[in-house]
Order: C-alpha cells, then sequence, then structure tokens
C-alpha cells in the first residue's frame, strides 16, 4: 500500500439505520486518531454527538453530528446523520457533500432490507461507500450467510475486505484478505499482528479468489492475471479497489465493534488510502475546477447567540472571516466539533465551516465567489408528508412569534410543512417522532409553547333534491327598519361541480343593487350547513321577492339569503361527504399482504398491485382510503415493515357517508362547535 501525501479535508458520512451504532462508530474513530481524550457513551449521554437535549432525551441523532480531527496529518470530517427514516433528510442532504459514505449495519440478516431505500439512493447519485458491520463481537452469525443477504439489498457488488477470527462464538480478530495477515483485537487500543490460524486458511483462500474475481470484472488486465493464473501483488489489488470504489463500482464491506473499538483501525487505514480527494468529488457531482469560492450549503441552523448559520464544504477556493462575500462583508466563519462553535480564521478547499447571517441562502444552494446562491439541480426533494399536527399557541400573543419560530423550523428542516386549512394551522412532517421533536424546538429553542391537536377531516356535506324556499327578514325599530323578501330554489349539482348563483329576476321585483347581497348571504349560509360542514354541489336561483324603498339595504338582503338557506337546506335531504384519498405504497414483497390488511382495516380500496419500477423485490400497491383513517398510517405501515414501507397520496374525490359512522362525525363536529 503506497504512502499518501497529506491531503486536503475529506468528508465522510456515517449512515445507516437507527440502533445501528452511527454515533459510537464517530467516538471509536475520533479516539483512535486521538481527537478524543476518552470515548463517550450515548446511553450515558457523554457523545460529543447528539448533545442536544432533544437527542439526548431520546438518545438518537436527530441532525448532522458534525466532528474534525487529523489521521496521519490528513484532516477529516465527519457527518454523523440521523439513522430514523423519518429524519432521513437530513442524511441524504450530508451525503450530498460526502466524499465517501460510511453505511454501518446491524449483524442481523432480517434486518437487511432496511438497507435498500438508503443503498439506491447512493447508487443513483454515484456516491462511494463502503459497509461496516457493527456489533460483530456479539454474534454467531456467519460473514458469508450475511453477506449473501446483504447483497440482496445492493445493486454493486459486496466485496469483503477481511474475514473473521472466531473463539467459539467471539469474534476475536480478522484476517485482511489483500495483505493475507492476521490480526487479533484488542479493546479500543490497535491491533496485535498474529499467525494465520491454520484452520482460517481454507476459508481465507476462498473469499480471496472471490474478492479478486469480482474486482477483475472492472479491469481486463486483473482478469488475464488471474486466467493465467497469476497472483497480482498487494499494491495492484489495493490500486484497483481504490479505482473501482471511486467509480461507485464495488462496495467494500468492513466489520468490528465500535462498542469496543475493534476493527477501527482497520476501517481507518481503509477510508485514508481510498478515499477520493475533494476534486475527485467535485469533478463527479459536475462542479467546476479552479481557485475561485464555490461552496455548497447542505445544513441551516439558527442558533441563539450566532443567529443564522449556513453549514457547507467548500469546494475550492478559500475564504476568511470578515473578508468581503461579494457585496457584503461576511459576518462569521465558524468550525463545528459537536454542539461546540468555533470561530475560523479561513477555510480552504475541502472544508466544512458554517457562514454566518447569510439570510437569503437555503439548505441544497451553491455559492459563488460572489456569495451568491443558486439551487442545487439534483438535490434530493424532501419526501411528502404523511403526518400532522394541528398547532395553536398558549398564548395568543405568541401568534406572530410562532410564525416566525416556524419559519425557522421549515429553514433548517426542508421537510417540514406548514399548512393553513379550515382555520387550523397544521404542521407536517415524516411521522410522529419528526413532529415531536420540532415541536420540543419551539418551546426549547424558541422559547414559543404550543398545544396539539388531530387535524380536522375535510368533511363536506351537499344535498340529494332541491327545494323551493320562502324567506323574509323583517325589523322595526325607530327610525329606519331592515326588510328584504326573497324566493330561491336549491337543486343539487353533480359532484365536484361547486357552487353556482343564478339571477331569474324580472320586472325589478328587486332592485339589481341588492342581488350580489343576496349571493353573499347564501355563500355565509354555505359555510356550515345542517350537518355542521361547508356545503358543495349546489346551485341557488333567485325567482322572486319584494322589497321596501327606505327600510331595504344590501344587510337586510344578505341576512334574508342566509336565512332562506339555512331554513331550505335540511329539507334537500342533505348527506355527508368524506374526503378519499388516492394512495400509493411501495414495500417489500415479503409484506405485501400486511399491507393489504391495513388498508382493509382502514376501509380501503385496492385498485392494483405492479412490481415497483427499478426496485427488484418491491412492490407498489394502490388503492382508495378515506382521509379520516390515514392519521397514523405511517406509524402502523413502518411497524410492519421495519421501517422500509413508504406511502404518498393526493387528494381523489369526495365520497358519501352514511349509517353510524356519518352519525358519529356529526356528533362530534356538534361537540366540537358547541365548545
Amino acid at each position: 500500500m503506497t504512502a499518501r501525501q497529506p491531503s486536503a479535508a475529506r468528508v465522510a458520512a456515517l449512515v445507516g439505520p437507527y440502533t445501528a451504532g452511527k454515533t459510537s462508530l464517530l467516538e471509536a474513530l475520533l479516539f483512535a486518531a486521538d481527537a478524543l481524550p476518552r470515548k463517550g457513551s450515548v446511553a450515558a449521554g457523554t457523545s460529543l454527538g447528539d448533545a442536544a437535549p432533544e437527542a439526548r432525551s431520546r438518545q438518537m441523532t436527530i441532525e448532522p453530528n458534525i466532528a474534525g480531527c487529523r489521521f496521519l496529518d490528513d484532516p477529516w470530517v465527519f457527518l454523523d446523520c440521523p439513522g430514523s427514516v423519518e429524519l432521513a433528510q437530513e442524511a441524504l442532504a450530508a451525503l450530498m457533500v460526502a466524499d465517501i459514505a460510511i453505511v454501518v449495519a446491524e449483524p442481523d440478516p432480517a434486518r437487511a432490507v432496511v438497507l435498500a431505500p438508503l443503498l439506491k439512493f447512493l447508487d443513483a447519485r454515484r456516491i462511494p461507500h463502503l459497509l461496516f458491520v457493527n456489533k460483530l463481537d456479539r454474534t454467531d452469525i456467519r460473514m458469508r450467510d450475511l453477506l449473501a443477504v446483504l447483497q440482496q439489498v445492493s445493486d454493486r457488488p459486496l466485496v469483503l475486505r477481511e474475514v473473521p477470527i472466531r473463539d467459539g462464538e467471539t469474534v476475536t480478530g480478522y484476517v485482511d484478505l489483500v495483505s493475507e495477515r492476521a490480526y487479533r483485537w484488542r479493546e479500543n487500543a490497535a491491533s496485535d499482528l498474529i499467525g494465520m490460524p491454520t484452520e482460517l486458511q481454507p476459508r481465507e483462500s476462498e473469499a480471496r479468489q472471490q474478492l479478486l474475481e469480482t474486482i477483475a470484472d472492472f479491469d481486463d488486465a486483473l482478469l488475464e492475471q488471474l486466467l493465467e493464473d497469476s497472483v497480482p501483488g498487494p499494491a495492484d489489488i489495493y490500486a484497483q479497489l481504490r479505482k473501482d470504489l471511486a467509480g461507485d463500482l464495488i462496495v467494500p464491506v468492513f466489520f468490528g465493534s465500535a462498542e469496543h473499538g475493534n476493527g477501527v483501525m482497520r476501517l481507518w487505514k481503509a477510508l485514508r488510502h481510498e478515499t477520493p480527494q475533494p476534486a475527485e468529488t467535485a469533478t463527479r457531482l459536475g462542479l467546476a475546477t479552479g481557485d475561485t469560492l464555490s461552496a455548497t450549503v447542505f445544513k441551516t441552523l439558527h442558533q441563539p447567540h450566532t443567529g443564522k448559520l449556513s453549514i457547507a464544504r467548500l469546494w475550492q477556493g478559500s475564504i476568511a472571516e470578515n473578508t468581503q462575500f461579494g457585496s457584503r462583508r461576511l459576518a462569521g466563519l465558524y468550525r463545528l466539533q459537536g454542539a461546540a462553535v468555533e470561530r475560523a480564521g479561513q477555510a480552504t478547499a475541502g472544508d466544512v465551516v458554517a457562514f454566518g447571517r447569510l439570510d437569503d441562502i437555503a439548505t441544497g444552494m451553491q455559492l459563488d465567489v460572489d456569495g451568491h446562491g443558486m439551487p442545487v439541480a439534483d438535490w434530493p426533494m424532501p419526501a411528502a408528508p404523511v403526518h400532522a399536527v394541528a398547532l395553536t399557541p398558549t398564548d395568543r400573543k405568541d401568534e406572530v412569534k410562532l410564525t416566525a419560530a416556524l419559519a425557522r423550523l421549515r429553514d433548517e428542516d426542508p421537510s417540514l410543512v406548514i399548512d393553513q386549512t379550515d382555520n387550523q394551522l397544521l404542521l407536517r412532517g415524516q411521522g410522529e417522532i419528526h413532529l415531536k421533536l420540532a415541536i420540543d424546538k419551539l418551546q426549547q429553542r424558541f422559547n414559543v409553547g404550543v398545544r396539539t391537536g388531530l387535524p380536522f377531516t375535510a368533511y363536506r356535506e351537499t344535498i340529494r333534491h332541491g327545494a323551493h324556499q320562502h324567506a323574509r327578514f323583517k325589523r322595526q325599530s325607530g327610525g329606519h327598519g331592515q326588510f328584504a323578501d326573497i324566493k330561491i330554489d336549491i337543486a343539487p349539482l353533480p359532484r365536484g361541480t361547486g357552487y353556482s348563483f343564478v339571477n331569474r329576476i324580472v320586472g325589478g321585483a328587486i332592485p339589481k343593487n341588492f342581488i350580489p347581497a343576496v349571493d353573499e348571504g347564501v355563500q355565509d349560509s354555505l359555510q356550515r350547513g345542517p350537518l355542521g360542514f361547508p356545503v358543495i354541489d349546489v346551485m341557488v336561483t333567485l325567482t322572486d321577492g319584494q322589497f321596501h324603498s327606505v327600510d331595504s339595504s344590501d344587510q337586510a338582503f344578505r341576512t334574508a339569503g342566509s336565512i332562506a338557506m339555512s331554513e331550505g337546506l335540511p329539507e334537500c335531504a342533505p348527506v355527508l361527504l368524506e374526503p378519499i384519498q388516492a394512495v400509493s405504497f411501495t414495500v417489500p414483497n415479503e409484506y405485501t399482504a400486511k399491507v393489504h390488511a391495513i388498508v382493509s382495516a382502514r376501509r380501503g380500496q385496492i385498485l392494483g398491485m405492479a412490481a415497483r419500477e427499478g426496485w427488484p423485490g418491491w412492490d407498489q400497491i394502490d388503492c382508495y382510503m378515506p382521509e379520516a383513517e390515514m392519521r397514523d398510517l405511517a406509524v402502523e405501515l413502518r411497524s410492519a415493515t421495519m421501517g422500509v414501507g413508504g406511502f404518498t397520496s393526493c387528494f381523489d374525490h369526495l365520497q358519501e357517508l352514511a349509517g353510524k359512522l356519518a352519525d358519529r362525525v356529526v356528533e362530534d363536529r356538534r361537540r366540537a362547535l358547541a365548545a
């Protein structure tokens, strides 16, 4: 393995499912590089990462932990990303600026499927990545069996780089398949070189041959050597492995235990010698090379003391604190180390830094030397929201403050959606945890207390047949009184037509200037029909009426229109309409039957099923489902599919709802309006 010259800072993103041990691996990597005096613990709340109160209380990563160090004089930055599927947008954004991704997996074949969406994303963006199987000291699973299952969820060939040395059911070390050297692990220390165990030689020889055959598929010269039974040297093998990794042609596989520091130094060596340089990553991303400043913002934070921070990866050029950044002076330049935000004198290509108070710059923007930001064309779009809560401030005086805080949350996390509908302020996101974290931030970081509730289902009502209605409004109270007399015909319209008002007044029975007031009064009454919901698909025809030359007014005719509708609609056989969503599920086919059961239990209607395009072993199930049945759908689906099942939905149509369900909805609405 040839020595490398010190390089620009390289960035490695730690990604993988929740509980895989990514933050523990970050601690182990930093400790092995002498960047920490001692390893912290996630469980004890002493880790460098996950320092926010919301993260510590849940013992989970909620936004990227950023930490830098040096290993053998090479600068590195690690981005430890959330593993929860509800916080996936944070991980995807970090991956867009990484030179390499370390996919951390557990040694459980049953959980291999949870890696599928992540590996798909990495391959679609051609992001070099390796696999680190964590917690291997705790299992008796054979590596070859685990690798076979993992290969089913990876489009790229997995290349095992080492085989485990076992003492009974405990893994105590490894044999490197390129150097063919054996090592015994030591707790949180460098491994000891030992002799090759005799009983392991056949397995080592077999695994090494598989490694060579796999990488030979991408190099004709190496293939020719193998066909001639010539053994390539370690230097040639390492060079080919690096080339194949940089091109996202293979996925090297390592293993160990972050908790005990096992396998961490071997991982460090692979990172140092095989991770692409920042210039190579910039070329992969199609970014220009040169001396002018270029940076990508991949995370936004709003801090109490520093204000808005735009965290970015520099690709080229350099920048110093308090220098002119285009038409403005840079307010601040910072480095992040866990929860610590420290001033940085300057930054150069490869560095990850935070720019202070670039108010017009958002996550996913490419910055140029003038400080201008342009959206990155291939930036991952946030998934459509699947869960929602209604928000009200605990103090009415905080309404403006709440609006500002929500805007900052949205700036930090583009996968949050703020929506105002049916007189409710809704916060939409990727699940219960996602929204609870946002609410905790509102209260703890932005000091805005809120109450939460269930969103209203957008029920509507319509009528089955028409009616003729006469209404008179007359009031005398000294001086000018109020008088209006109208006759209207109420008729149903086809579903989806909306509302129509027709004027059939002839002979001046009602002056033209009062006609719009009747229309307004009718529409006032349609806001709440006999069942308590907005009325739709109705045509109202004004046929006759009377007026008084002194006492008639716009307000009188508006009141008369409202009275006519309030009295007439109950005679038109009102019927409740519930919104129906078109839902499309995507799940591994082993869970398809569970999705069918979920849909049936929620009054859904299966429309069809097909293989998911580009995803072998996955199905897409399309159905109709009542909106009222979808409030916790994401929670149940993820519980039934190890978190990998997903769905998208959109409003499709309104459908009549009758019987006990309708009665219950109407009664609940009556109580809500009376409260």
